[in-house]
């Protein structure tokens, strides 16, 4: 039995547009008159990042309102376009809706995809062909270079998957990783800063695709436990705090962070 949809009042974003007219209007705000769809990504990626943190620790009432900050930096970006003549908002929603309906054969057409392979193997196909003609040569030529460091060695790992290049399972990965510590730990005996950096890059870009394997995204993963050991901290201060001790050293900090639950603080 399938869950009644729940109605998209599509007019509530007809107030929002408005206040972004207005706030670019003559008698608006100079900071929102001067803005770009470049200062504006700036803002967006923020944002982004806001929501990311919102989601990552299941707080709903934030991300209500880091969804609703993402959705308003990305109105007033085409709105600065649409005001200027150059792409009208009519033109944005209906290139995403012929785009996602072109890439869904299965739904709006007849095509039949049994499995997730299948699936985005069809995906995939659709989109080489919307290419053709296209002068980009390499697999990695879809990959932006201003992408933060994970996400895009990520999608720089999925691009060449797409190629055949690849693990053929997560233990290879995770041998791959050893690997590259024990040239990490070369390094570092040799005190070569170069090397060092490079050979950290190595594991972490390893580590990306141990995610990859099994299923999650390292961004997410590297999100979730910075928060983790941001609370921990928090709560590691209040106590010190509360109880006076002595000033603590980074052991010290170390042995607090990591407690298992339970036990007892040395």
């Amino acid at each position: 039995m399938h869950r009644q949809r729940r109605k998209i009042p599509l007019e509530s974003l007809a107030p929002v547009l408005e206040v972004i007219r207005t706030l670019r209007g003559k008698n608006g705000c100079e900071w929102d008159r001067r803005q770009t769809p470049v200062t504006m990504w700036k803002c967006l990626a923020e944002e982004v990042y806001e929501l990311q943190q919102a989601l990552a620790e299941k707080d709903l009432e934030n991300t209500c309102e880091e969804m609703g900050d993402v959705l308003f930096q990305i109105v007033f970006i085409m709105e600065i376009f649409h005001d200027s003549g150059q792409i009208p908002m009519s033109r944005v929603m209906d290139t995403v809706k012929e785009k996602m309906i072109r890439r869904h054969p299965h739904v709006y057409g007849d095509a039949v995809v049994k499995t997730r392979t299948e699936l985005l193997d069809q995906w995939e196909q659709i989109k080489t062909r919307e290419k053709n003609g296209d002068l980009r040569l390499s697999a990695m030529d879809d990959v932006p270079k201003g992408m933060p460091g994970l996400v895009r060695a990520m999608k720089v790992s999925k691009s060449a998957v797409k190629k055949g290049f690849d693990w053929e399972n997560i233990h290879q990965v995770l041998d791959t990783v050893k690997s590259e510590m024990a040239e990490f730990e070369s390094a570092l005996e040799q005190k070569d800063e170069d090397a060092i950096m490079l050979e950290f890059g190595d594991i972490l870009f390893s580590l990306v695709n141990v995610a990859r394997f099994a299923g999650f995204h390292p961004e997410t993963a590297l999100a979730r436990s910075t928060a983790k050991f941001e609370s921990r901290f928090r709560l590691m201060e209040t106590d010190l705090a509360e109880k006076k001790h002595i000033p603590w050293c980074p052991v010290r900090i170390g042995k607090k962070c990591f407690l298992v639950p339970g036990q007892k603080s040395p």
